[in-house]
């Protein structure tokens, strides 16, 4: 099983979970499509986009589950990142980790065994 990651709120992903599957946050409704990041990937994500988010979960999700709606296509630098072209379900997500947050405010996402 491959994993792809993604960093929410505790809050979203439990009214997600009880609903079944996760239909984006904001910026994910607007660019159209759920962002993830490989395991190589996250901790630059986290530090980029989520500095000061306090309450942050990393969800370890099964690519193999979501199907063909997932896509890796070129982002930040190029290199390719999973984005996923419909809701997530929650039947997905093998694992839930909450994040602390460093000194600087930056989530720590700690090793993913990538």
């Amino acid at each position: 099983m491959s994993l792809v990651y993604k960093l929410i709120e505790q809050a979203a992903w439990e009214a997600a979970a009880a609903m079944g599957a996760f239909e984006g946050s904001a910026v994910d409704l607007a660019d159209g499509f759920i962002h993830f990041s490989a395991a190589d990937q996250v901790q630059e994500t986290a530090r980029r986009h989520f500095r000061g988010v306090a309450g942050l979960v990393l969800l370890a999700v099964d690519a193999e589950a979501l199907g063909a709606p997932l896509r890796w296509e070129p982002s930040r630098g190029g290199a390719l990142f999973p984005h996923l072209y419909g809701p997530m379900p929650a039947s997905a997500v093998r694992g839930v980790r909450p994040l602390a947050l460093d000194a600087e405010g930056v989530p720590v996402v700690g090793d993913l065994g990538a």
